[in-house]
């Protein structure tokens, strides 16, 4: 389990002096300190941690980012930047000693180059505003998180974030060409360029999924596409998920690569269905959605291959979107699992791993077990082309016993993962959730390169310090805990 947030007394001197020193070149009215001025920011989309910050500071533009990352340098006051909220790792938690940075003021799209095909945006823009700002120049922003009409694209760029069509089409990383980032000194540095390549070390790629742990977001030149001229998304169910996995397997191996496929499990569906009307086949152990764009004759030939694949597979159920408000239905069901879900219990704890395409049943299987282990029901939704499981855990936050057993259950579900041959996160993050399922997947030497990263962009660890990744010594007494319990098949720990 992961250790609970420690409920700090707030130092009332230095949230004094920290109130001033940002008030030099800030609104007053932007620097938040009163208690319930600041509770609002306790925590994001993992709201079983919460911590009430000592300072709420809202800039309005890039200047004041790097005067309040100057100042809080100066003072040794660690900060946390957050976008709108919507992660689901805690990575947007604060710390009763430090200053909450919320960037939800610089929201401007800057610049659009249809021509380039890209446009510059401030972090504060919601990913799908961005789509809805050059829907009329026929082109569109890819990455497509089923958050995207809430999270913030700073937000996205922080934890490299998927969505539905990452798998053609790529995450965060892959659609964005330049940022402009405050290091916690108060400096700009630009990292990427124009084309395809930059000169030097790729630090893009690094600061891209780092978390707030290196630099602060203050501008993103993201990349368009041209809008498909045509999609079609083909519904296939099938009796048993092990079908619906291998007919995944076999769509890849056929050499399509789709535009989208997601699989949802039965309960997934059931709870879907009643809340969207999206028009799922509910008595189907798993339906898998697939999808393919591009031109009119290459739809056509790829929508007729996928139909196959999917009967040969095993579906008792195949059907195609007759048009494109049924294609955006099937979609808005898979997009509306999460509050769907939510209807379901008082509470649900959102998984996230990834793992090869070819393991995808043993694992499906490998939480049925967990279920009946930890007596707590779980649905399952994910991003099947890449391997990227969301099992939603259901519980009642109100029974302590509950959020252990969530918990427990949730780590369990990663390190099957990590059996398996895959990772603890595809899209989510580290934060806070899985800091310590970090000790479980690497080993000494390589955090001790994450922590040499991280100390040459921040030497005394004030960018969101606590998250994403674990300190040696934590690491150790996780690996002597779960030793003392009596689990096996952890990596090597650090001895001390």
């Amino acid at each position: 389990m992961n250790a609970p947030v420690q409920k700090m007394p707030v130092d009332l001197e230095r949230q004094r002096a920290v109130c001033s020193a940002l008030r030099a070149f800030m609104p007053a009215q932007n620097v938040l300190f009163e208690r319930e001025d600041v509770t609002p920011y306790e925590c994001d989309g993992l709201s079983a941690y919460r911590q009430v910050p000592m300072v709420v500071a809202l800039p309005e533009n890039e200047e004041q980012v790097c005067a309040i990352l100057e100042a809080c340098h100066q003072m040794r006051v660690p900060v946390t930047a957050r976008g709108a909220g919507t992660g689901l790792s805690g990575g947007a938690l604060p710390l009763g000693n430090g200053v909450l940075l919320s960037l939800a003021k610089l929201m401007k799209i800057v610049a659009i180059d249809p021509l380039a095909r890209c446009a510059r945006v401030q972090p504060g823009v919601r990913n799908a505003a961005i789509s809805e700002a050059v829907a009329a120049l026929g082109l569109y922003y890819a990455p497509d998180p089923s958050s995207q009409i809430a999270c913030s694209i700073g937000g996205n760029v922080a934890e490299n974030s998927g969505g539905v069509h990452c798998l053609k089409y790529g995450l965060t990383v892959h659609n964005i060409l330049k940022i402009r980032v405050a290091t916690i000194e108060g400096e700009i540095i630009e990292l990427g360029g124009g084309g395809l390549d930059a000169a030097g070390y790729d630090l893009l790629a690094l600061m891209t999924g780092s978390e707030g742990l290196l630099g602060v977001v203050t501008e993103i030149t993201v990349k368009l596409l041209p809008r498909p001229e045509c999609a079609q998304v083909v519904l296939a169910a099938f009796d048993d998920v092990g079908r619906a996995g291998q007919a995944v397997a076999n769509v890849i191996a056929a050499g399509i690569i789709p535009a989208g496929m997601e699989m949802m499990d039965q309960p997934a569906t059931m709870a879907v269905e009643p809340f969207v009307k999206a028009g799922y086949p509910t008595d189907a152990a798993g339906i898998l959605l697939c999808e393919s764009d591009g031109t009119r004759e290459e739809v056509t030939e790829e929508i007729a291959r996928i139909e196959k694949i999917m009967s040969d597979s095993g579906a008792h159920l195949v059907r195609v979107s007759q048009d494109e408000a049924e294609r955006l239905r099937f979609w808005a069901g898979r997009k509306a699992a999460f509050p769907a879900v939510g209807r379901l219990s008082p509470d649900y704890y959102c998984m996230d791993g990834t793992i090869p395409r070819k393991r995808l049943a043993e694992v499906l299987r490998g939480i049925t077990e967990m279920e009946k282990k930890y007596e707590l029901r779980c649905a399952n939704v994910f991003h099947a082309g890449d391997g990227n499981l969301h099992p939603l855990i259901l519980y009642d936050a109100n029974d302590a016993s509950q959020l252990q057993r969530a918990e427990d259950f949730g780590a369990e579900i990663l390190k099957l993962c990590i059996d398996v041959g895959g990772t603890i996160t595809g899209e989510h993050g580290v934060g806070v959730e899985k800091i310590d399922s970090m000790c479980v997947q690497f080993r000494t030497a390589e955090l001790e390169t994450f922590h040499a990263l991280k100390h040459a962009f921040d030497e005394h660890g004030l960018l969101n310090p606590g998250k994403a990744v674990p300190t040696l010594q934590r690491c150790a007494e996780f690996g002597r805990m779960h030793v003392h319990a009596g689990q096996e098949k952890f990596p090597e720990l650090p001895r001390f």
